[in-house]
């Protein structure tokens, strides 16, 4: 990676472990200014509507400041809010759009599974016989077969909208439908890299959520220890505690993630559009 990054050629399309290495390095050099503005994101979760937006918008941020410093166009913090705050509303809107999307998915799955169980049930127990255990076995491979296709589609499907937020983040004269197409367009061929890419990045994060998760059954077993009778007003403090611990350690992912859908977003245009913009002069 350190052959690109660094150089001031033209920055060339990305293996899948440079697209990796690239979005950590831009995640721990600026890793206090993005993990304080996912935090800063994540307590305006609390303010319903307007903060889901705001959420959604300032996690965004991160994205466009990282692939500013990719193309060797900083951009002050400041400067960034300014722009996406400017389509926060929009963000709003695409976070109820995949809402919705992913609402359908999931009914559309169950619809099939139940087609399914309907049809299997009629062929198995419709003559009130004994199962013939051949149809079973067909029918438990053909159900094994559909699930694993029904599977890799669904991921296939939800991949193509991995980028929803980037351009909308970072490109000019667009709203949020056309952000979610153009996450459509950008994706198209590179499903599957892009999923090798993200459980790469789901490995690096094991290690953070084994903490978070030991860390909140500590605090769960001490709490139940000393509640006694005060157990509404323990109960309370431990939801705060527990959710505090939330916002933290997601403050700390979610700007990793940011940044490889950054480094992703530029190389899959490089790839489709040629962008031929430069890195800055030094490793970043």
């Amino acid at each position: 990676m350190s052959g690109n990054i660094g150089s001031p050629s033209p920055m060339q399309p990305l293996s899948v472990g440079n697209v990796v290495s690239a979005g950590i390095r831009l995640y721990r050099s600026h890793l206090k200014d993005y993990f304080l503005l996912a935090l800063r994101a994540y307590v305006w979760v609390l303010v319903p509507i307007y903060g889901w937006g705001k959420c959604y918008a300032l996690i965004s941020l991160i994205s466009r400041l990282a692939f500013g410093e990719l193309v060797n166009q900083p951009e002050s913090m400041s400067s960034g809010e300014r722009f996406v705050n400017s389509r926060m509303w929009q963000f709003l809107l695409m976070m109820l759009l995949m809402g919705f999307l992913g609402l359908g998915v999931v009914l559309g799955v169950a619809i099939v599974f139940a087609l399914f169980s309907f049809l299997s049930a009629a062929l198995i127990g419709g003559s009130g016989q004994q199962a013939n255990p051949a149809s079973v076995i067909l029918l438990v491979a053909i159900a094994l077969i559909v699930g694993i296709g029904i599977f890799l589609g669904v991921f296939w499907f939800l991949t193509r909208f991995f980028l929803v937020d980037v351009p909308l983040a970072i490109e000019e004269n667009i709203d949020a439908t056309s952000s979610i197409s153009r996450s459509w367009e950008l994706t198209e061929g590179y499903v599957w890299r892009i999923l090798l890419i993200s459980f790469i990045a789901f490995l690096i994060t094991i290690p953070i959520q084994i903490l978070v998760q030991i860390i909140t059954s500590i605090i769960q077993v001490a709490f139940l220890a000393i509640s006694g009778d005060n157990s509404g007003l323990f109960a309370l403090l431990y939801f705060v505690v527990v959710l505090a611990l939330s916002f933290t350690s997601s403050a700390a992912i979610v700007p990793l993630w940011q940044a490889i859908k950054a480094v992703i977003y530029y190389d899959l245009r490089s790839r489709r559009e040629g962008l031929g913009l430069q890195l800055r002069d030094r490793e970043i």
